[in-house]
C-alpha cells in the first residue's frame, strides 16, 4: 500500500477519526500506526476482535481501561538511574491497580469475549510492589513507617519545632507593643517575628527580610537561633533518608520494567480494539467476511463520510468480470463509488467494521492503488493527462492478480480519439496481468469494448432524465449516458447551442444505426456562423465590387453557395466545411472568373463517380452505391444499407463500376427507391392524379429522383 492512495481515498482521515476515541497515549499510538494488513489470518482476527468488543460495548458495559496517566514519563526513564518522585511511584500503583481490575473484567464474560480476553491473561498486577509503595507512599508522601531511621529522625524533627515556637511566643510576649502582627512567619526556612521598623533595634536578633512596604522588618529572635541551626540538621537527615526510601521503590519498580511494559502494551491493545469498536458504532459497521477467490459483493454501503446523505451502494465485482467500466452524467456520483469501495476495501484490511449489509464479502488486495483528481502541478509541468498518466506507468510495473487500481475518468484530458485507444490498451494490459480495475469514463467507445471483451463489464449510474436529477444509484450489466446536453440546458445554455448539440448528436446516432460504426468528427460540417464581413466580403455579397461585372459574378456564386448550403447542411461533411470555408474566402477577395472557378471546387478527373457505381466509404470500411455524381463542393451521395449520406470524394474509392454491376438501361430506381413510391412515380408519369404525392425521407434529394439509367450510352 502507498500513501498516496491511502490520502486520496481519505483514509488518513478515518484515522483522525478514529484517534477521538481513544483514552490512552498507547492506544493513540496503534491508531497512528494503523495500516490495511494484506494476511487473510490476521484481517479475520482483527474484525473480529473488533466485533467481539463491539458487541460488550452495546451492552453498555463500562470497560475499566487501565488509567497511562503518569506512566509514561516513568516508563521513558525506566534503566536510566533516576530518582521517581512520589508522584510517579503512586501513578505506578494506581495503573497496576486498574490492571488487575481489567483482568477480573475480562475474566469475568468468559464466552463473550474469549477472542480479546486472552490478552487479560498476560497482564500482571503486581501486588508485592503495590503493597510495598503503599507502605511507603500514602497520599503523595513518604510515610513515618518507610524506614526506622526516618521515623526517629521526624521525632526529633517534631521535639525541636516545639521548642522553638515556645520560645518564639516568649520573645512576642515581651516585645508585643512593638510588632506589627501577633504571628509567626518563617524567611529563608528559619522562623521569624514581624516587628515594626523604627523598633526593631529593640529585638535581639538577626533580620532577615522586611516588607515591600518597608514598614515591616522580620527579625530571627537570638534565642532560637541555636534551635534553628539544630533544625536544619534534621531535616538534612530527613531529606536523605527519603532519597534512600525513593531509590529503594525506584529500584523495585526497575526490577519489574519488563511486565510493566507488558501492561502498557496490552492496555494499548484493549484501548485500540475498543475505539474501534466504538467508531464502528459510531457509523453503523459492519463485521464483513473475506473472499479466498478475489470476489468482492457489498450490499447497502456507505462512505463513513457520507453516512447522512449517500443513497446505499451495492455492487460486484472480481467473479465474471474483473474490470468494471462505470458511465453516467456529471455529479452523478461515478467519483464517490470508487471511493467509497476503494475506501471501505481499506477499512476492512485495517480490521475495522464498514457500514454495509452483513452479507457482504471483500477480497484482499496487496495493494490498492487509486488514480483520482486532475493531479495538476505547476511547478512540475504535470497538466492533468500527464499526471494521471505518470502514475499509471508506475501502477502498471507493480500491477499483478492482487491489485485493486480505481482510475477516475481515464485520460479524459487528451485528444478523444488517442484517449479512447491508450484507454482501451491500459485496461487490456491490466487485464492481462490479472489486476481488478474500476474506472470511469464519459466515452462511448470504452462501454461499447466493454460490452464485447471477456472479463469486462459495464455499469452506469442512474439518472432521472425527467428531473435531470442524479440517483446515484450503481446498475450492472448497463452503459450509461452523460446527459451533458440535457444538463446544459438546465443549467441555462443558449437554445441556439443546444440545438446545434442535438444535431449533431442525432447525426452520430443515425450513423451507428446504419452500422457504419459512427459518425467521424471530422465529417461534422461546420454551423455557417457570421463573422464581421470584411469590404471585399461585404461587396461580393451585394453584388458589387471594384471590378464591376466581376463582382455580380461573385455575388451570384455567394448566393449560389447560401443556398446550397441550406437545401443540403444537414447531409455534406467536414470536408465540405472546408471548401465551403475556402469558397466564402475567394468569394471576399477574388473577382471575375477567378471567384467563379473558386465557388466550383473542381474535382478531379480520378475522383469522379458515377451513378451506380459501387464505392467504398474508407472512413466507416463499408461498401456503397453512388445516387447522385459530385457536386461542385467534391460531395458524393452515396447508399450505405438502405441509408443515403453525403461524403467527400475523398473519402471514396473505387469498387466495381455500374457497367459491371447492372445490365444497359437497368432502373436504378429498383435500388435506391421504395417499391410504393416507384409506384406512384410511374402513374404519375402517365396522368395527373388528384391527392397523389411521393414522401421523402430526411436526407433524400429530389435532384436525381425519378428514372435513373445504369450506364446510359447516348
Amino acid at each position: 500500500m502507498i500513501t498516496f492512495s491511502r490520502s486520496t481515498l481519505e483514509y488518513e482521515s478515518i484515522k483522525q477519526d478514529l484517534l477521538s476515541y481513544a483514552v490512552s497515549y498507547a492506544g493513540r499510538q496503534r491508531i497512528e500506526e494503523l495500516a490495511p494488513m494484506t494476511e487473510k489470518r490476521a484481517i479475520e482476527r482483527a474484525i473480529a476482535e473488533t466485533a467481539e468488543a463491539l458487541a460488550l460495548y452495546g451492552k453498555g458495559a463500562s470497560v475499566p481501561l487501565p488509567s497511562l496517566e503518569g506512566i509514561e514519563l516513568v516508563v521513558s526513564l525506566l534503566g536510566t538511574g533516576y530518582l521517581f518522585t512520589e508522584q510517579d511511584l503512586m501513578a505506578v500503583q494506581t495503573f497496576l491497580h486498574s490492571c488487575g481490575q481489567l483482568k477480573k473484567y475480562m475474566t469475568s464474560k468468559g464466552e463473550l469475549a474469549w477472542r480479546i480476553g486472552v490478552y487479560a491473561n498476560e497482564l500482571q498486577d503486581l501486588p508485592s510492589l503495590q503493597q510495598e509503595i503503599l507502605r511507603c507512599i500514602r497520599f503523595g508522601v513518604i510515610t513515618d513507617e518507610a524506614s526506622r531511621e526516618l521515623e526517629k529522625t521526624r521525632k526529633k524533627i517534631g521535639i525541636v519545632k516545639e521548642r522553638i515556637q515556645k520560645r518564639l511566643q516568649s520573645v512576642m510576649a515581651r516585645h508585643a507593643s512593638i510588632l506589627q502582627e501577633n504571628l509567626v512567619s518563617v524567611r529563608g526556612g528559619r522562623y521569624v517575628i514581624p516587628v515594626k521598623k523604627d523598633y526593631y533595634k529593640q529585638v535581639n536578633g538577626r533580620m532577615l527580610d522586611q516588607s515591600t512596604s518597608g514598614q515591616t522588618v522580620f527579625i530571627e529572635p537570638q534565642e532560637v537561633a541555636a534551635l534553628q541551626g539544630e533544625l536544619e540538621l534534621l531535616l538534612g537527615e530527613e531529606a536523605r533518608e527519603e532519597a534512600k526510601i525513593l531509590g529503594y521503590l525506584a529500584g523495585l519498580v526497575e526490577r519489574e520494567a519488563a511486565d510493566l511494559m507488558r501492561n502498557i502494551e496490552i492496555t494499548g491493545t484493549y484501548d485500540f480494539i475498543f475505539a474501534k469498536a466504538k467508531y464502528a458504532a459510531a457509523i453503523g459497521g459492519t463485521a464483513v467476511q473475506l473472499s479466498d477467490t478475489g470476489y468482492t459483493v457489498i450490499r447497502g454501503a456507505k462512505h463513513p463520510k457520507l453516512l447522512q446523505t449517500m443513497v446505499p451502494l451495492d455492487m460486484a465485482i472480481g467473479a465474471d468480470y474483473r474490470t468494471l467500466i462505470i458511465t453516467g452524467p456529471n455529479t452523478g456520483g461515478k467519483t464517490v463509488v470508487l471511493k467509497t469501495f476503494g475506501l471501505l476495501s481499506l477499512m476492512v484490511q485495517s480490521g475495522l467494521l464498514v457500514p454495509v449489509a452483513q452479507d457482504s464479502r471483500f477480497a484482499v488486495y496487496q495493494g490498492i492503488r487509486a488514480v483520482i483528481g486532475d493531479g495538476q502541478n505547476l511547478e512540475q509541468s504535470l497538466s492533468t493527462f500527464s499526471a494521471q498518466i505518470g502514475a499509471l506507468v508506475q501502477i502498471l510495473k507493480e500491477a499483478g492478480p492482487a491489485t485493486l487500481v480505481l482510475i477516475d475518468e481515464l485520460a479524459a484530458g487528451t485528444d478523444p480519439g488517442e484517449g479512447i485507444a491508450l484507454s482501451i490498451a491500459i485496461l487490456e494490459e491490466f487485464a492481462r496481468k490479472g489486476a481488478t480495475v474500476m474506472v470511469t469514463t464519459h466515452f462511448n467507445e470504452l462501454k461499447t469494448f466493454a460490452s464485447r471483451a471477456e472479463g469486462f463489464e459495464n455499469a452506469r449510474m442512474e439518472f432521472d432524465a425527467e428531473t435531470l436529477r442524479p440517483l446515484y444509484r450503481l446498475t450492472i450489466g448497463q452503459s450509461g449516458r452523460s446527459y451533458a446536453i440535457e444538463i446544459a440546458r438546465k443549467l441555462g445554455m443558449s437554445g441556439g447551442v443546444i440545438e446545434r448539440s442535438q444535431h449533431i448528436v442525432s447525426r452520430q446516432q443515425s450513423a451507428d444505426d446504419s452500422g457504419g460504426g459512427g459518425l467521424r468528427w471530422d465529417e461534422i460540417v461546420p454551423a455557417k456562423v457570421a463573422p464581421s464581413p470584411s469590404p471585399a466580403m461585404a461587396a461580393a455579397r451585394s453584388g458589387r465590387t471594384p471590378g464591376g461585372s466581376g463582382g455580380k459574378r461573385a455575388g451570384a456564386a455567394a448566393e449560389t453557395e447560401r443556398e446550397e448550403s441550406g437545401r443540403g447542411g444537414e447531409e455534406v461533411d467536414g470536408a465540405s466545411g472546408e471548401a465551403g470555408a475556402a469558397a466564402a474566402g475567394g468569394a471576399g477577395e477574388a473577382t471575375g472568373d477567378a471567384t467563379r472557378d473558386a465557388m466550383a471546387g473542381a474535382v478531379p478527373p480520378s475522383r469522379r463517380f458515377e451513378v451506380g457505381d459501387a464505392v467504398l466509404v474508407t472512413s466507416i470500411g463499408k461498401i456503397g452505391i453512388v445516387v447522385e455524381p459530385s457536386d461542385r463542393w467534391g460531395m458524393v451521395m452515396v447508399q450505405v444499407q438502405k441509408q443515403k449520406i453525403k461524403i467527400n470524394h475523398k473519402r471514396l474509392k473505387p469498387y466495381l463500376k455500374s457497367e459491371s454491376l447492372y445490365p444497359e438501361d437497368y432502373d436504378l430506381d429498383i435500388v435506391f427507391d421504395s417499391k410504393e413510391n416507384r409506384k406512384k412515380r410511374k402513374l404519375m408519369g402517365k396522368r395527373h392524379v388528384e391527392g397523389l404525392v411521393i414522401i421523402k425521407k430526411p436526407g433524400e434529394e429530389e435532384a436525381g429522383s425519378g428514372e435513373r439509367k445504369a450506364n446510359p450510352r447516348k
